[in-house]
């Protein structure tokens, strides 16, 4: 901060032309090397407003009001019909959209998200899937294997107790199996054919 001086007065005693006193109100915040700084605030407030202003905070409030009517001021000057709130809007604006662009990019993240994760459980299933048909094959093959040798034990078996060879036991029981169900179906087909006789 800079005070005043017997010397050189601050840059607001010096705009109003006036004597600078060690109790000047304005000279911790408006040094002699600012003077468009105070210019500006005189213009927009009034230095009788900032006065009373000043003086109604307490010391270590004084700065940050003098540095906010500074920049409310010079706001302004530049844009005279909006000034500072269009500088207000136009930060609302840009937070707004980042907070949209934040919550698209969320949104990405979570599809994403639940993108991998069903994949992954695909994968499970899969797995699953080939190792229950792995099991099933498995279980196929034992049981296509277990029968036959069970069978080979018992041609094996009778072979040995009667005499007759395990070729001609199998072609014996295929041919009455087959003589069987050709005799059936051809005494189905002659019962179809039949006619009724009629009482004499």
């Amino acid at each position: 901060m800079a005070s005043s001086s017997s010397t050189s007065p601050c840059a607001a005693c010096k705009f109003l032309r006036r004597k600078c006193l060690p109790e000047c109100v304005f000279a911790p915040y408006f040094p002699p090397d600012q003077p468009q700084k105070f210019s500006n605030v005189h213009k927009v407030f009034g230095a009788s407003n900032v006065t009373k202003l000043l003086n109604e905070l307490q010391p270590h409030q004084r700065e940050d009001a003098v540095n906010s009517l500074a920049y409310e001021a010079d706001m302004r000057l530049r844009d005279p019909v909006y000034g500072c709130v269009g500088v207000i809007s136009l930060l609302q604006h840009q937070l707004r959209q980042l907070q949209m662009d934040l919550s698209c990019a969320k949104s990405e993240l979570s599809k994403y998200q639940n993108l991998g994760l069903l994949h992954h459980h695909h994968h499970q299933g899969i797995n699953l899937l080939g190792g229950a048909a792995a099991a099933s094959r498995d279980h196929h093959h034992f049981h296509h294997q277990l029968f036959p040798v069970t069978n080979q034990q018992m041609i094996r078996a009778f072979d040995g107790g009667s005499g007759y060879d395990a070729s001609s036991l199998l072609a014996v029981n295929m041919s009455a199996s087959i003589g069987f169900q050709q005799s059936r179906a051809a005494g189905t087909a002659a019962d179809g054919r039949r006619t009724p006789v009629e009482p004499s």
